[in-house]
């Protein structure tokens, strides 16, 4: 039985048509950089995550950087995130010369702890980003009110969670800055990269839009400001329009073959814990298993695709050695790098398919 890990194949057969006519409108009207798709897209997204301001630029990375260029994030400043990440969230920080201080994760939610974050708060200190790992948002309301308490700004990383909710709240709406990626992975994704930052702030929406364009300002060569070349390719906002017209549909569907996997693992191995007021958009979905190395065996055995987020924490990735941080500075992360694995999901699984992979695993 051939599965895919995931299947943006057949989500393309799915929606061919539509997907095709939007990308047609685009080469008729022959323009690829900064066309009418990226405004629609920007302007049905705020509508759907509650925010006044989306601004579209070329990656999740870049979303990030551009965020934390408008902050002013310069070298001596410190950002407290989590080590259980994607390098994204950390490389921006230290690409503008800053440091990221790396605090433990939750046990249930594997989400940044705030406990944690309260403690490592220095004199440096300049904000907070928080990881919505998995498509699970992380607890905002404690998070704000940590960064409240000491003036520091916190930015959402929903590069995994667009379409999850916080307590009826949905993500990229959760601080006063947001950032998603539309990689062809994530649960709402373009063919090619791109991003999105969300505000309610007119001011930072303006700053991201002129850093966006190479700090471009009211007139055509003016540039107010040093910015980056980041802009969304109109191919890949037709793309996303098409999908997104499909895009809650899909988290029904990714809810449901999660469930599915819960129902039938729970158990068996450690599934995924999604709190009360939660309700994940799963990006993936993990399981926590005690031996590895048998469970990637066997799936390799049945050609079940696999994955594993993360094999190695940020903390002990080489390009961190400086920082000082060793084996054993924060044990739940470096447990759960060492168990976790990602099994196929996308919302177009199969019973059958589902089946194979469930009792692949138990056996």
């Amino acid at each position: 039985m051939k599965i895919n890990f995931i299947d943006i194949r057949r989500q393309y057969e799915q929606y061919q048509p539509e997907i095709d006519a939007r990308m047609r409108s685009v080469l008729n009207d022959a323009c690829f950089i900064m066309g009418k798709q990226v405004s629609e897209l920007e302007e049905q997204l705020a509508g759907y995550v509650g925010s006044k301001h989306a601004v579209a630029c070329g990656s999740g990375t870049d979303a990030l950087q551009l965020v934390l260029m408008a902050y002013g994030v310069r070298p001596g400043d410190e950002i407290i995130t989590t080590p259980f990440t994607f390098i994204a969230t950390t490389e921006t920080i230290s690409l503008l010369g800053a440091k990221p201080v790396f605090v433990d994760i939750r046990p249930d939610t594997f989400n940044i702890d705030p406990v944690k974050i309260k403690k490592a708060v220095g004199p440096r200190t300049r904000g907070i980003i928080a990881v919505d790992i998995f498509g699970q948002c992380a607890d905002y309301e404690e998070i704000n009110r940590i960064a409240q308490e000491h003036g520091l700004f916190v930015i959402e990383d929903a590069a995994q969670s667009f379409g999850a909710q916080y307590k009826a709240k949905m993500a990229c709406s959760l601080a006063k800055v947001a950032c998603t990626s539309f990689f062809p992975a994530k649960p709402l994704g373009c063919y090619g990269d791109g991003g999105m930052i969300f505000t309610d702030d007119d001011n930072m929406a303006m700053v991201w839009k002129s850093l966006r364009g190479h700090g471009a300002g009211s007139h055509k060569y003016e540039h107010v400001r040093l910015g980056v070349n980041s802009r969304l390719d109109t191919l890949q906002a037709a793309v996303l329009l098409a999908k997104f017209k499909h895009f809650p549909k899909e988290v029904e569907l990714r809810n449901q073959v999660a469930d599915y996997y819960t129902r039938h693992l729970k158990g068996i191995v450690e599934t995924p814990v999604i709190l009360p007021f939660n309700r994940s958009v799963y990006a993936q979905y993990n399981i926590v298993v005690k031996d590895r190395e048998a469970v990637l065996k066997r799936l390799q055995e049945k050609q079940i695709p696999t994955a594993i987020h993360y094999p190695k924490p940020l903390h002990l990735q080489p390009v961190y050695a400086p920082l000082g941080y060793k084996k054993g500075d924060f044990p739940l992360a470096e447990h759960i790098c060492e168990h976790i694995l990602a099994l196929p999901m996308h919302p177009f699984l199969k019973e059958d398919e589902l089946n194979f992979i469930i009792d692949t695993v138990i056996k």
